[in-house]
């Protein structure tokens, strides 16, 4: 678990334009820690292999600390979990993702260790015979004992998470914005039975917009196994699914017949 501190200057790496991900763990593994890059001359991070002048234009010190001292009031005020890419809790097959945030945040009673992980995504505008599917499915997964994934959304996102509780199970929500805030707001009525059997997961600040291409990006995750119910999909979802494909995770698009997994 990383210290106040730590959690700091992470939390300010995170805000530097044009360093994502993947390059902010290439400087954590080489200079040490995200302090460390801050106080690092710029000459010695052009050094490594694939950081270039381009990504470390922006990084200042004072601009991105005041950005972390603000999201770390927030952390605290409404006292968010967090989980650092080495973390040992942090998923494990998250950890060989290699755009996998490193650092996400959390609230409600989440464990994500010992059970099967799977994702269900879907059309936001749901059929009846969708909405069937979709809680057939998740009570003949039961017996299994899985985290049931979505993301709070419309259509299959919400089907999913109330299928998943009305039968014993842990569902998390994985958000495409902070937690400061909830999409659709219709959906407020929901919270509290997704933190009593789970909780909601998003690697987004407070303070950033909410972007639906941020959908893409986290379904796109290399963590979890992803079923997508079929239906009319527009062309993100198309490339959400070609993407996990790529990173290795396993697809099950469905339904093909009615209750037969394919």
């Amino acid at each position: 678990m990383l210290s106040k501190n730590e959690l700091r200057y992470t939390l300010a790496l995170q805000r530097v334009p044009n360093i994502g991900d993947a390059t902010a763990k290439k400087l954590i593994h080489k200079v040490g820690s995200a302090e460390g890059i801050f106080n690092e001359k710029k000459s010695n991070l052009l050094k490594i292999i694939g950081v270039g002048s381009f990504k470390l234009k922006e990084i200042s010190k004072k601009i991105q600390l005041d950005e972390a001292d603000e999201e770390m009031r927030f952390i605290e005020e409404n006292k968010l979990d967090w989980l650092y890419f080495e973390d040992n809790l942090y998923p494990e097959r998250l950890k060989y993702c290699i755009d996998g945030p490193i650092l996400y945040f959390q609230k409600g009673n989440i464990d994500l260790q010992k059970n099967k992980i799977i994702n269900i995504v879907g059309a936001r505008k749901i059929t009846n015979y969708g909405k069937v599917f979709c809680e057939k499915l998740i009570e003949e997964l039961a017996p299994i004992n899985p985290i049931i994934i979505s993301g709070f959304a419309y259509g299959v996102d919400i089907t999913t998470h109330k299928a998943a509780i009305e039968n014993g199970l842990q569902t998390v929500a994985c958000l495409a914005h902070g937690l400061n805030q909830i999409y659709p707001k219709t959906h407020k009525r929901y919270v509290n039975n997704v933190m009593n059997n789970g909780g909601f997961i998003s690697e987004f600040w407070s303070s950033d917009a909410f972007n639906k291409t941020n959908f893409l990006k986290e379904m796109t995750r290399g963590d979890l196994d992803t079923i997508a119910l079929k239906c009319y999909m527009p062309t993100y979802k198309l490339a959400s699914i070609l993407l996990t494909m790529e990173l290795k995770g396993i697809i099950r698009p469905l339904p093909g017949k009615l209750f037969e997994l394919i």
